[in-house]
């Protein structure tokens, strides 16, 4: 798989397609772009991975890129709600280098995973990220918005307006669609079986309850929303570092 680096075109990022990136740079005057074949050295040629990692950090280049970015072009239909409109936006990932069966399901125990999170608000912002081996990319999901609610807690922002950002439907339909609440009355446990991660899914539903004002939206992973770029970024970095 290769990873097409703009950086110089209609919208700056990391895109999967050739035929994405295209669109950024056809007809572009002056377009800077080149491909990759791991996502670390596309953000790298970005500059991205210039930034040290600060518990909490002013606002830096990327920042200052993504809202060039937002004011240039617009606001996509994934982020249109923009950072104005809320006390702190946080994107939360999380990813398996899955080398068994079922990408997703099934992985061996030397196979690396890993999370990560960006919390935006007042051009400031912080991020972390962690992993495991042998763990699901649904796992990840999960832990990645569990340690971003843990931190917007230490932080004392979960009574704030806030815009969570993520590209997991397997997390988002748990929380929008109130699935949680179902488990939560069986036992934890579904319909038809048991409820996988269910320890996780606990912990993420006593956290929730210290959130009042909270939106929860989905975005196309690896597109071109450069907060779900950033955390990709990170959880790949912190996964080629694992050993």
């Amino acid at each position: 798989m290769k990873y097409y680096a703009v950086k110089n075109g209609r919208t700056p990022g990391v895109y999967r397609t050739w035929e994405d990136a295209k669109k950024q740079v056809d007809g572009f005057s002056g377009a800077e772009y080149k491909s990759f074949e791991k996502i670390t050295d596309a953000t790298e040629y970005l500059d991205w991975n210039k930034e040290t990692q600060p518990d909490i950090v002013k606002e830096d280049s990327l920042s200052n890129a993504i809202k060039k970015i937002k004011s240039a072009s617009g606001a996509s239909q994934d982020n249109s709600k923009t950072s104005a409109d809320y006390f702190a936006t946080i994107y939360t990932d999380g990813g398996s280098r899955n080398t068994g069966v079922h990408k997703g399901g099934h992985v061996n125990e030397t196979d690396k995973a890993a999370w990560a999170y960006l919390i935006e608000w007042d051009n400031r912002r912080t991020y972390g990220s962690g992993g495991e081996f042998g763990a699901t990319n649904n796992k990840m999901e999960l832990l990645g918005l569990i340690n971003a609610l843990e931190k917007l807690i230490e932080l004392k922002f979960n009574n704030k307006h806030l815009l969570f950002v993520l590209d997991s439907q397997y997390v988002l339909n748990g929380i929008n669609k109130h699935w949680i609440e179902g488990w939560k009355k069986r036992g934890w446990k579904r319909s038809n079986g048991p409820l996988i991660n269910a320890s996780e899914w606990k912990k993420l539903d006593s956290l929730l309850g210290h959130f009042s004002d909270s939106e929860f939206s989905w975005t196309k992973g690896h597109a071109d929303n450069q907060g779900n770029n950033f955390v990709d970024h990170e959880l790949n970095k912190y996964m080629d570092q694992m050993k």
